[in-house]
C-alpha cells in the first residue's frame, strides 16, 4: 500500500519573541495542526538565523503566518522559501515586512487589519463622548474643588447633542467608527480627497472647512508622505475654541509643535494615542496638561483583543487550504494609500 499524500498546505509561524503566546490560544493552535502542515510550537523570530529547524521550515512552507516582529521578506529571505505562496498577516499593516520582492514573486498577501480596526474605533468612540461631556477638564477640577458646585451653570455648552464631529481619512477605521456614531446625534463631516460618495449619514467636505465646523476632530489617515502634518498649523487655528483633537492614526500626522501652544493656553484639549517621537520627552507638557489625555498607543488590539486578529488570520488559512479567496486580500496597488 502507498502511503495517503497529506495535501496540506505546509505553514510556519513568524513573529516578534512572545507575540505568538498573546495572539494563539490552544485552539487556534489545534486548528492551525488540522489545516495545514505545521508545527503549531515552532515560532520563527529571525529568518536571517543560522537555524537549521527554522531553516527546514521555511524552506518547506507555502504560507507564512506573520504578526508584530516579523522578519522583513527580503529577496535573500525569500530565496531560502522557494516554495512559499502567500503571507497571512494576523495585524493591520504589513508595510514592515512584505517587501517589493514579495510582490514581484507574485505572493498573495492578506492581513487583520479589519479585525484591528475595531478596537481603534471603540476608543475613539468612548473619545468623542467624553469629549462633548468635557470628561477630562471637569474629572480634574472635581479633584481639585472636592466640593459641591454649580455643575450645570458651567455645564452650559457641554453634552454631545448635534455635536459636530469631523472625520479625517474614511479608512477601515475612519469608517467604524462613522458606523458607531451611527445611533448617536452627531453631524459628522469627513474628508477624504479618495472619497467621491460619502457615506449615509455624513457630509463630505475639504480638510479646512471641516477643522472649522467641528467641536471634535479625529484623525484616521494613514501615514503616507501626502498626510505628513496634515493637521498643520492652519487647521489648528482653524478649529474653534473647546475643539477635541483625536489622533489614534500616526503621530506624524500633527503639527505638534503647532498644536502645543493652543494646548497650553487651554483653546482646545487632545486625546492622543501616538505622538511624534512615539514616546515624548520626558519634559514635554504633554504628560501634565489637565486638557490632554495620552495614552501609550493602546487603541489598537491588545490583551484578548488580539484573540480576534488570529480569528481573522486564521479564516484566511482556512480559505487557502481550501483552494478559496482570502476575504480580506491586501494588493499591492492598496499600499499607495493605506497604512
Amino acid at each position: 500500500m502507498h502511503p495517503t499524500t497529506d495535501n496540506r498546505p505546509a505553514l510556519l509561524l513568524a513573529m516578534g519573541p512572545g507575540v505568538a503566546d498573546r495572539l494563539l490560544t490552544g485552539a487556534h493552535r489545534a486548528r492551525l495542526a488540522a489545516l495545514t502542515r505545521t508545527d503549531p510550537h515552532l515560532v520563527a523570530h529571525d529568518l536571517t538565523a543560522p537555524d537549521a529547524r527554522t531553516a527546514a521550515a521555511l524552506a518547506e512552507a507555502e504560507v507564512l503566518l506573520t504578526c508584530w516582529g516579523a522578519t522583513p521578506l527580503t529577496p535573500e529571505v525569500l530565496d531560502r522559501a522557494p516554495r512559499l505562496r502567500a503571507v497571512v498577516h494576523a495585524a493591520g499593516s504589513v508595510k514592515h515586512h512584505v517587501t517589493d520582492a514579495c510582490w514581484e514573486r507574485g505572493l498573495r498577501v492578506t492581513s487583520a487589519a479589519a479585525a484591528n480596526a475595531l478596537p481603534v474605533a471603540e476608543y475613539t468612540l468612548a473619545a468623542i463622548l467624553f469629549a462633548g461631556k468635557r470628561v477630562l477638564r471637569s474629572a480634574r477640577r472635581y479633584a481639585e474643588l472636592r466640593t459641591g458646585h454649580a455643575w450645570l451653570e458651567e455645564s452650559a455648552d457641554w453634552g454631545n447633542h448635534r455635536r459636530t464631529v469631523g472625520i479625517v481619512g474614511a479608512s477601515r477605521i475612519g469608517r467604524r467608527v462613522i458606523d458607531l456614531l451611527a445611533p448617536f446625534d452627531f453631524e459628522i463631516l469627513l474628508y477624504d480627497p479618495y472619497v467621491t460618495t460619502p457615506p449615509p449619514g455624513t457630509e463630505l467636505v475639504d480638510l479646512d472647512e471641516l477643522c472649522a465646523r467641528s467641536t471634535v476632530v479625529s484623525v484616521h489617515a494613514p501615514q503616507l508622505p501626502s498626510t505628513h502634518r496634515m493637521i498643520g498649523a492652519a487647521q489648528l487655528a482653524a478649529m474653534p475654541a473647546g475643539t477635541t483633537l483625536i489622533n489614534t492614526s500616526r503621530g506624524s500626522l500633527v503639527d505638534e509643535a503647532s498644536l502645543l501652544p493652543h494646548l497650553l493656553t487651554g483653546r482646545l484639549d487632545a486625546v492622543l494615542d501616538v505622538t511624534d517621537p512615539e514616546l515624548p520627552p520626558p519634559d514635554s507638557p504633554l504628560w501634565t496638561l489637565p486638557n490632554v489625555l495620552l495614552t501609550p498607543h493602546v487603541a489598537g488590539s491588545l490583551g484578548n483583543e488580539l484573540h480576534r486578529m488570529a480569528d481573522q488570520a486564521v479564516g484566511e488559512v482556512e480559505r487557502y487550504a481550501r483552494g478559496e479567496a482570502f476575504a480580506e486580500e491586501v494588493r499591492v496597488s492598496d499600499l499607495t494609500r493605506s497604512a
